[in-house]
């Protein structure tokens, strides 16, 4: 059974993943473009709550209980700053943006608690999806109740970064000295089944899987293939659904979210 499947509200298409079911979610697409998160809420849960953030390119999640929920479409600046949601609270929804970045939503079926996470290369590097799951586990979540969907993002094919940012995200996977050569550790994250780096044709250039680079992330802290789902598209290639930076050098993005 496949675990991607594409919804339809008010005529246009949102992307849902089987492995959040029952917790309403969508990874919405470009055709949502400017409907905010306030607008997006009424297509999962009509009365649930909102929140979301100023996202950075770190690592810090806000948990809503110390957060006012949006009422209305808010400029970034009044908002904290996190690139993650996390809530165990009912009838609330947190949401992220990305347009190429991964968007992350991860669920906890047994207790209810949910988070959204916007994860790009520096986010990535920095672990914020390990952070999320140490602050389920925190909560008492149990690895083994866990589910995590990734969203679109650009994928390894095409993403060409250079060999220092792969190796900042690859010294995430790699035991022993985090300060070895990039070369070194690009080299071993070669070996990797499912490996998150790819062979570029320009010297000191590799093509970067962000999506496997979290999958790997995860399977370190115990949890199985069958709990994380990995979206097959890539925001760069498909022009059609969904805006990608890297392509166009627009801020356009699209959202994603889950309700708890």
């Amino acid at each position: 059974m496949d675990a991607w499947q594409w919804q339809t509200w008010q005529g246009k298409s949102y992307l849902t993943c089987r492995l959040l079911d029952p917790f309403p979610h969508g990874f919405f697409t470009r055709e949502f473009r400017p409907d905010s998160p306030l607008t997006l809420a009424q297509g999962l849960k009509a009365d649930a709550v909102v929140y979301r953030t100023h996202q950075v390119h770190g690592n810090a999640i806000a948990d809503t209980r110390s957060l006012t929920p949006i009422v209305e479409p808010s400029a970034k600046e009044t908002l904290p700053q996190a690139d993650g949601l996390l809530s165990d609270r009912s009838n609330e929804s947190v949401w992220v943006c990305t347009a190429d970045c991964t968007p992350v939503l991860i669920a906890d079926r047994a207790q209810g608690r949910v988070a959204a996470i916007h994860s790009g290369w520096r986010g990535t590097a920095a672990k914020i999806v390990p952070e999320a799951i140490a602050q389920f586990w925190n909560r008492g979540s149990h690895s083994a109740d866990l589910r995590v969907a990734l969203g679109p993002a650009i994928s390894g094919d095409v993403y060409q970064v250079s060999l220092d940012v792969a190796a900042q995200v690859g010294a995430t996977l790699l035991p022993g000295n985090p300060n070895q050569e990039a070369e070194a550790m690009i080299a071993a994250l070669s070996e990797f089944d499912d490996t998150p780096v790819l062979p570029d044709t320009e010297a000191g250039k590799v093509r970067l899987d962000v999506r496997r680079a979290i999958l790997h992330q995860l399977y370190r802290l115990g949890l199985a293939p069958e709990q994380i789902a990995i979206a097959p598209h890539c925001t760069y290639q498909d022009t059609e659904r969904f805006f990608s930076y890297r392509r166009t050098q627009k801020k356009y993005v699209q959202w994603s979210g889950i309700v708890t």
